[in-house]
């Protein structure tokens, strides 16, 4: 039944995005057809969620904040669909051990690198979790970057405008095993790559730590 729902959801979320918001994509020829595979994109609105989902013709799942949806029928719902809650004040393995196993059963996992929406549009620097998933892993990573999400519903916004959104996804990248010592800071820097591999997906410019 929750097969049934996910391609509903899909479709509608298509078929809106075609409707209200020119939605189109590109790169969707170098996203693998099969295997465990990360997505790692941009986070800009509630949106990203729908429409990076519709962008994707396999079914995945999804890492997000376990306080997004503070209703319990909903976030079971949601849990039922491929939501992950994931807490992000520490690094949650209950949460990532969830999203490995489903790596390892040849689910793509979708997760926002940057942990929370961004405030002014520009990309945030990018959190050791999707290192620590990489490393763990060994799964290549897709990067994708969401255009006009943050156009349609910005944070703080209570509703949605029409804009066009777009979705580009980018080449495979893949980060060979490690055996560092400082596991935080390979974590660390694992996602800062990511995060200037969705900048170059973009166009934009990345993120970059302060000295």
């Amino acid at each position: 039944m929750s097969g049934v729902i996910y391609w509903g959801l899909w479709l509608f979320f298509r078929v809106l995005g075609g409707l209200f918001f020119r939605f189109r994509t590109e790169g969707e020829h170098l996203f693998p057809k099969t295997g465990g595979v990360i997505v790692a994109a941009n986070h800009a609105s509630f949106f990203d969620i729908p429409f990076l989902g519709c962008a994707i013709r396999r079914r995945v799942v999804f890492l997000g904040r376990a306080n997004l949806f503070p209703n319990q029928f909903l976030s079971w719902i949601l849990q039922r669909l491929g939501w992950i809650p994931l807490k992000t004040n520490r690094l949650d393995r209950k949460a990532f051990g969830v999203a490995l196993d489903h790596l390892k059963a040849g689910t793509p996992v979708v997760i926002f690198p940057e942990g929370t929406r961004t405030e002014d549009g520009k990309l945030q620097l990018g959190r050791p979790g999707i290192g620590y998933l990489v490393e763990e892993s060994q799964c290549q990573v897709i990067p994708a970057y969401i255009s006009g999400t943050f156009k349609v519903l910005p944070m703080g916004a209570k509703w949605p405008r029409l804009f066009p959104v777009s979705v580009f996804f980018g080449k495979s990248i893949c980060f060979p095993g490690s055996d560092a010592t400082n596991k935080k800071h390979q974590y660390e820097m694992i996602g800062q790559s990511v995060m200037e591999h969705i900048a170059q997906v973009g166009g934009i410019s990345s993120p970059h730590h302060e000295v």
